[in-house]
C-alpha cells in the first residue's frame, strides 16, 4: 500500500514529533503550522496566538505497518486531549488538541479515535477535527528538534520524557525496535 500522511496537533510540536518518531511504520515527521488565517506564518507569529494556527506534525507512515486508527490512538494516548487550548504550561489555541484529516476516511477514523478515548476515560476529549487547512512547514531548526537541540533544552527535558514513557508503557507493540 502507498505511504499515507496524517496531521495532528497535540500541544508543542517538538513533543508530538518526538513521540511519533518512535512509532513503527512512521517514516517521516515534519513539524509545522495549520488551521490559521495567516499565510506562511513564522514561529514567533504562531506563538503569539494571533494567527489561529496550531503547532502540529505531519506524519508520513506506512499503513501496512501501522493502521491510521492505531496511529490516532497513540496520538490521543500520549498527550492530554481533555485540556482545552493547552498542554501543561503551554497555553493558547496554538497548543490545542486537534486532528486535521486529509479526506473523509481520515475524518471517520479521527471521530472513532476520539470516541474510543472518551469511552476509556472519566472526562471527554476536547480534541477538535478541523480542516481542510493549509499546511506550513515550521522553520528548519524545529525539525527533529528532540534528537538535536531538544536534548539540551530544559523545557524539552521536563516535558518530552514523560510522553515517551506513556508511549513505552501503553503502546509498546507500536514501538520501533531502536526506540
Amino acid at each position: 500500500m502507498a505511504k499515507q500522511q496524517a496531521i495532528m496537533a497535540g500541544g508543542c510540536f517538538w513533543c508530538t514529533e518526538a513521540v511519533m518518531n518512535d512509532v513503527i511504520g512512521v517514516e517521516e515527521v515534519e513539524s509545522g503550522y495549520i488551521g490559521g488565517d495567516v499565510a506562511d506564518p513564522t514561529y514567533k507569529q504562531v506563538c503569539s496566538g494571533d494567527t489561529g494556527h496550531a503547532e502540529a506534525v505531519r506524519v508520513t507512515f506506512d499503513p501496512d505497518r501501522i493502521a491510521l486508527a492505531d496511529l490516532y490512538d497513540v496520538f490521543m494516548g500520549t498527550h492530554d486531549p481533555s485540556q482545552l487550548n493547552r498542554q501543561g504550561n503551554d497555553v493558547g489555541t496554538q497548543y490545542r488538541s486537534a486532528i486535521f484529516p486529509l479526506d473523509d476516511a481520515q475524518r471517520s477514523e479521527a471521530e472513532a479515535a476520539i470516541e474510543r478515548w472518551n469511552a476509556e476515560h472519566d472526562q471527554d476529549a476536547v480534541t477538535t477535527i478541523e480542516g481542510p487547512a493549509e499546511w506550513y512547514p515550521a522553520e528548519d531548526y524545529h525539525q527533529e528538534y528532540w534528537t538535536g537541540e531538544g536534548q539540551r533544552n530544559p523545557y524539552c527535558q521536563a516535558v518530552i520524557p514523560p510522553k515517551l514513557m506513556k508511549l513505552r508503557k501503553s503502546f509498546q507493540k507500536y514501538l520501533k525496535e531502536d526506540a
